[in-house]
């Protein structure tokens, strides 16, 4: 059981295990975004630069939906205690403020040596990819 201390134990993990987090994208949080990153692209946060772009309008910063991530791996699964090792992402798809991003996260593979979890990482808007990427953390044991 998951509580916002106690996460799942390396022990526990098993292939095909996954959690799910969701977030709807507010106006504050590229704003909160940006003033944490430093990156205050006009694409995120000028609509009029923005409507010159491809995009047509403003979009969240990439990273944000990677932040997301980590707190589906943090408050969801594997849960409290594991430690990220590296993380690779593929940006499919602009997210704009008002969308829902849902997170997906599922444990593909599991080395038992190195207390390692690789975890296939996806971030949805809708029915779509708009993230993709893989995940590996450090997990804690019981002994």
């Amino acid at each position: 059981m998951i509580d916002e201390l106690n996460g799942l134990y390396f022990e526990d993990l098993t292939i095909g295990l996954k959690g799910v987090f969701a977030r709807t994208i507010t106006e504050a949080d590229i704003v909160q975004f940006a003033g944490v990153s430093g990156d205050y692209s006009p694409v995120h946060l000028n609509e009029e630069y923005a409507k010159k772009t491809r995009f047509k309008t403003r979009i969240a910063h990439g990273a944000l939906c990677g932040a997301y991530i980590s707190a589906c791996m943090a408050t969801r699964m594997p849960g409290p205690g594991c430690i990220y090792i590296t993380q690779t992402l593929k940006f499919l798809a602009p997210v704009h403020i008002h969308d829902t991003v849902v997170v997906r996260v599922e444990i593909r593979a599991l080395d038992a040596q190195k207390k390692f979890a690789t975890l296939a990482t996806r971030c949805f808007v809708d029915t779509h990819v708009v993230v993709d990427g893989e995940a590996v953390v450090l997990m804690p044991t019981r002994d």
